[in-house]
């Protein structure tokens, strides 16, 4: 079985984090960003989008939700879980996000979930004009990451919130949050987390 770049350590904990990520609210998850959103019934990409739960917390709320996930044990799960939220759901991955690219739709909002850190400084590279090439002008990402101890098994880096706003200025995003050592709804020892959100420039004849 291939593992997709990034996503090491997922599969074999599918059922454990199955239960973990949805004993959280996408309400307490995403409190710092809600008013972010656009007005439903926006279009939204949830990259990462793990066991569903904010998938289907928005697509409750009233938006038109795209949900990439490229674990196979977690997005059979999600899709089990969730079959009856209205989700679309893509088997796709960073950095290059082909299959939903080739689509050539753009989004009101992306959202990357502890996505981020998992892609390696090449991969950001790659990565961040993909993910500001699927927003419309006018729309926002909101992205997180997770610093402190690596889980066993998993792959991730310390990614600063300075160098992907740099990034993303090169893709024409401009900063609109930048929260930085923010408590995660878990609670755990030795891990913060920065919440940063970016908005797609319009552009002006």
């Amino acid at each position: 079985m291939v593992v997709v770049s990034g996503t090491e350590g997922y599969a074999e904990e599918a059922g454990a984090l199955m239960a973990q990520y949805e004993g959280l609210r996408f309400a307490d998850v995403h409190r710092v960003v809600l008013h972010l959103l656009p007005c439903a019934p926006a279009a939204v990409l949830d990259v990462g989008a793990g066991t569903g739960r904010d998938a289907a917390a928005l697509a409750a709320l009233g938006y038109r939700v795209t949900a990439v996930e490229p674990t196979t044990a977690l997005r059979t799960r999600a899709m089990a879980l969730h079959g009856a939220a209205g989700v679309r759901w893509v088997d796709d991955s960073l950095p290059d996000l082909a299959a939903v690219a080739a689509e050539g739709a753009a989004y009101d909002a992306v959202m990357l979930t502890a996505v981020w850190m998992h892609l390696d400084t090449a991969q950001r590279g790659r990565a961040m004009p993909v993910v500001a090439g699927l927003v419309r002008d006018g729309g926002v990402v909101i992205l997180s990451l997770r610093h402190g101890p690596v889980p066993p098994g998993r792959r991730m880096f310390d990614v600063t919130g300075a160098e992907t706003a740099v990034l993303a200025a090169q893709c024409g995003l401009r900063v609109v949050l930048h929260l930085e050592g923010t408590d995660g709804v878990l609670g755990r020892p030795g891990v913060s987390w920065t919440r940063l959100a970016f908005q797609r420039e319009t552009c002006r004849p």
